[in-house]
């Protein structure tokens, strides 16, 4: 069984505030392709104008780093593939602390925090869930693969800009996916991730088409 686990991208979708809304185009219209092929046979080649932070998205080390690997440097390994372990929010607060107990070495840790159901209106942007920094120190000393959340960040979103989760999971070489959805569909544990990008040097940022392969 395969669970989907990314958002729909579509024009005007706004992922995060102030991030320009992707615009769909053509470069060839099928009207346009009658001209240029066989009778009979036509093709429509469109244009995509959008921030690489759009939908559900992979952010690499070097989103944060200049030097750290980027999209084409990641390891495909470390994107796809991967066996998962989901982290439900539990307790008050909006910081999200994991139980220590918990083995997360070289797995995909996706932490459900039911923030998804917000996705495309005003409320995803204000008083969103996100990853306590302790926790992020903690994953990335117990050796995770790549960490994910169903929120708006993994940081809080405070105006001075501070965001210590993914300076210290970038920084240790753990991707980051952020914008899940559907993880409720997720049993804890027993499923592998996908989200690999496509190979685009220089960019540290891109969507992905995030989904679970449920064992068995």
């Amino acid at each position: 069984m395969i669970v989907e686990l990314s958002h729909r991208i579509h024009e005007g979708l706004v992922t995060y505030p102030g991030v320009p809304a992707p615009r769909l185009g053509l470069h060839l219209s099928r009207e346009d392709s009658r001209k240029v092929y066989a009778p009979g046979t036509e093709f429509e080649i469109a244009t995509l104008t959008l921030a690489a932070n759009t939908g559900t998205y992979l952010d690499t080390p070097h989103h944060r780093y200049p030097e750290g690997p980027d999209l084409a440097g990641v390891p495909v390994d470390r994107l796809a593939d991967l066996p998962g372990l989901v982290v439900r929010a539990d307790g008050p607060g909006r910081a999200m602390r994991l139980d220590t107990s918990l083995d997360v070495r070289g797995r995909a840790v996706l932490i459900h925090t039911g923030w998804d159901r917000h996705f495309g209106t005003d409320a995803y942007f204000d008083g969103h869930p996100y990853l306590a920094p302790e926790s992020a120190a903690w994953l990335a000393e117990q050796g995770a693969a790549l960490v994910g959340i169903d929120s708006l960040n993994i940081d809080d979103t405070p105006p001075h800009g501070e965001r210590p989760a993914h300076t210290i999971l970038l920084g240790a070489g753990i991707p980051l996916v952020e914008h899940l959805t559907n993880l409720a569909a997720l049993p804890e544990e027993g499923f592998r991730l996908h989200a690999a990008p496509p190979m685009i040097a220089g960019m540290g940022t891109f969507p992905v088409r995030a989904y679970a392969v449920l064992d068995g």
